[in-house]
């Protein structure tokens, strides 16, 4: 059986059900059987929703949204400026070098990276130098 989403409305008012079921004297099993929900899902329901009203809910939901993408906001940046410090580093060197050992060769700089920013090359012709 696929399992089933409630909404922060949904579970106030389960919780809500639940409280009057309880105060008529049955027991958290009976009651969580006619809510249809487990046990533990009716205990992890009171712990995070327990006393709050359905408008309070849904900022809580909202909040924890803002918060996640924030955090992921934050992780890129810290990436990004990881990735600046190491080019900032200065772990490059340039060396002249022959591509090709021909007469026609291609002479010129390479820039050879030790860090990930991987082999680049800027290469001019014997006759353009």
């Amino acid at each position: 059986m696929p399992r089933k989403r409630f909404t922060p409305e949904q579970i106030i008012t389960h919780l809500r059900e639940a409280e009057v079921l309880l105060s008529q004297g049955k027991s958290v099993g009976e009651v969580c059987r006619q809510l249809n929900v487990s046990e533990n899902t009716y205990y992890r329901w009171r712990r995070e929703y327990g006393g709050l009203e359905i408008d309070q809910a849904k900022r809580l939901k909202e909040l924890e949204k803002e918060n996640e993408r924030r955090k992921k906001l934050v992780a890129e940046q810290a990436l990004d400026n990881a990735i600046l410090k190491e080019a900032a580093r200065g772990n490059f060197s340039a060396r002249y070098v022959d591509v090709e050992p021909s007469s026609t060769s291609a002479r010129g700089w390479q820039l050879v990276s030790g860090g990930r920013a991987g082999f680049w090359s800027n290469h001019a012709r014997a006759s353009d130098t």
